[in-house]
């Protein structure tokens, strides 16, 4: 049967790490090391903006109670979305106890109890976040937000869940965080200037106030609007800031996190904390193509931002696109073109999209899924030049004579960082502008930490060499080893890197570091798109799957637990996998 893929492993995780001294990255004391958390244990919603109150005081009628099963009808290690008539809970059987917390994962929504459970928390089906059972506490990246928790006790054989009302209603909560008491001090160091409000800089800040920082920290941006979900501009070209928003000025104004919008920062300026973001890039060989009149050219993007993907939606409405590029970006805006545009054309560096980071056979299994969506593939060697007039490009020209007409072009050929305002603050930088950091995600200069896609940080799933790793998710786990390492209390990344992307309704999941595989082994039917594919070096390092939930995250759970997934044990297995013998690294 095809109906699903189990990979049944016995899941060990490591346990928890011997408490840090506290130190900073440079073993001196650090200056944070007296802040101890003193934020009120209250649950802050997205749009809580008072959260003056240290504690919010609930009355018996703010909650409800339901039996929800038989004591018997869970065994160890099963999940149940269970129903409290007016909200759902996700009831959980561990060790013989019970629990219950959210139902839903509060980055996109996804039913947790088609996740993971192993070892005290449960790992999202989609993306790979992880929910620690007994607090609800996000663990692991993406999103921001945790779970809400209710009591759980058994009379009579049935198990009985208590729970408040708003709690099961809203399905996530934020950490408890501490308020800023020294706005007006002058303590320098302890002041914290975050460059860039992506996940590694919006995620620190909240760290930082989740563990008890309680002086100013001051977040600035290039950006217009509040951090958003920059992830969703390729795959949903409508969507407004509004929309994608991940944190309200409200709620960043309730947990003292200063935003200054509209901001570039110059070299000389003081860096006390340095997330930087990526730009995209545009690759050497295509501005010589361009040939137009006129300054800018108008109808050319970049998709940075949301006015840049509401330009691109209403550019392209029945009328000609074209995509330069086949990086993610540039292939899931060809997607979400498809049902807008007249015509979509691709213009790749490479012939066949994302051989470098699946493999070719996945690659032309989703190549064939655009084509069949009317979407032209060419190569960029076959162009011959880029006409345009009045600083709009016009048509595209081919060696062979034809001519594709441009209404509207997105360049989506990758990123590179945009480091260059550092090339004289004595931060170091390597030969392609990366910033290599310790693994406490600080650079050479005393104080400076950055995260996120610009930087070369050490990886333990590759024996601590420095890579680069430009997910989002992995920027979330940036952002609170940096805060962790500031506050003196150092804590390791662990988390297994962890992307996705989303074409034609199809979703793409991948988890680990493929980088370098040398062979891809396939279970199931790639030209169906419904497939695992598992990336080796000797063993497993990555795997991809498309229709298959949740093996990816089922995978993600093995190789984070720091054990070995054999190439023979993928090898010689069938669809149902059995059993695998895993080796400690």
């Amino acid at each position: 049967s095809n109906a699903c893929v189990e990979v049944k492993v016995e899941l060990t995780l490591l346990g928890k790490e011997k408490e840090a001294g506290v130190k900073s990255a440079n073993g001196k004391a650090s200056p944070f090391s007296d802040c101890r958390p003193n934020g009120a244990l209250e649950h802050c919603s997205d749009e809580d903006s008072a959260a003056a109150a240290p504690l919010r005081l609930y009355k018996p009628r703010d909650y409800l109670e339901a039996s929800v099963c038989h004591v018997k009808d869970l065994e160890n290690g099963q999940m149940r979305e269970v129903d409290l008539g007016s909200g759902r809970a996700l009831l959980i059987k561990e060790h013989g106890e019970f629990s219950a917390m959210g139902h839903k994962c509060p980055h996109y929504g996804a039913p947790l109890v088609k996740g993971i459970l192993s070892k005290g928390h449960v790992r999202c089906p989609w993306h790979g976040a992880c929910f620690n059972i007994v607090t609800g506490d996000i663990e692991d990246f993406p999103g921001l937000d945790s779970l809400p928790t209710f009591q759980v006790r058994v009379e009579k054989d049935k198990v009985i869940i208590r729970a408040n009302k708003q709690d099961l209603q809203s399905q996530k909560r934020s950490k408890a965080m501490a308020r800023c008491s020294a706005v007006n001090s002058s303590t320098g160091f302890s002041q914290v200037l975050i460059i860039g409000s992506g996940p590694a800089g919006l995620v620190c800040a909240e760290t930082l106030r989740q563990e008890g920082f309680t002086d100013r920290i001051v977040m600035c941006t290039m950006d217009k609007h509040p951090p958003y979900d920059r992830p969703k501009l390729s795959k949903s070209l409508e969507s407004t800031a509004e929309q994608l928003r991940l944190r309200s000025i409200d709620f960043l104004q309730a947990h003292d996190i200063e935003l200054l919008t509209e901001k570039e920062v110059r070299p000389e300026t003081l860096i006390i904390l340095a997330e930087f973001e990526s730009t995209s890039g545009l690759c050497d060989s295509l501005p010589k193509l361009m040939n137009y009149k006129g300054q800018d050219v108008r109808n050319v993007f970049h998709l940075r931002t949301p006015e840049d993907a509401n330009s691109v939606a209403r550019l392209a409405n029945n009328k000609n696109a074209v995509i330069v590029g086949t990086s993610f970006v540039g292939m899931e805006v060809a997607a979400a073109l498809t049902d807008k545009a007249h015509s979509v054309s691709i213009i790749g560096i490479e012939a066949i999209p994302f051989r470098k980071a699946l493999g070719e056979k996945v690659g032309k299994a989703i190549m064939k899924l655009f084509e069949t969506n009317r979407v032209k593939f060419y190569m960029l060697n076959e162009v011959s030049e880029m006409l345009g007039h009045d600083g709009q490009l016009k048509e595209v020209v081919l060696k062979s004579g034809k001519v594709l007409r441009a209404d509207v072009c997105v360049i989506g050929t990758g990123s590179g960082p945009a480091t260059g305002f550092l090339k004289q603050s004595g931060v170091h930088m390597d030969s392609k502008g990366f910033v290599p950091v310790n693994k406490t995600m600080q650079t050479n200069v005393d104080g400076v930490f950055a995260g996120g896609d610009i930087v070369t940080f050490p990886f333990p799933g590759r024996s601590n060499k420095k890579v680069n790793i430009p997910h989002w998710q992995m920027a979330h786990v940036h952002g609170r080893t940096a805060a962790h390492g500031m506050m003196g209390r150092p804590t390791e990344i662990k988390t297994v890197p962890y992307f996705w992307s989303a074409m034609f309704g199809k979703s793409l999941r991948y988890a680990g570091y493929g980088d370098g595989f040398d062979d891809v082994i396939i279970q199931g039917d790639v030209d169906e798109l419904k497939f695992v594919a598992f990336y080796t070096r000797y063993e497993v390092v990555a795997v991809a799957s498309m229709n298959y939930d949740p093996i990816v995250s089922r995978v993600a759970e093995v190789l984070g637990s720091g054990k070995t997934i054999r190439k023979r044990d993928v090898e010689l297995c069938s669809l149902h996998f059995p059993r695998f013998t895993m080796s400690k690294h």
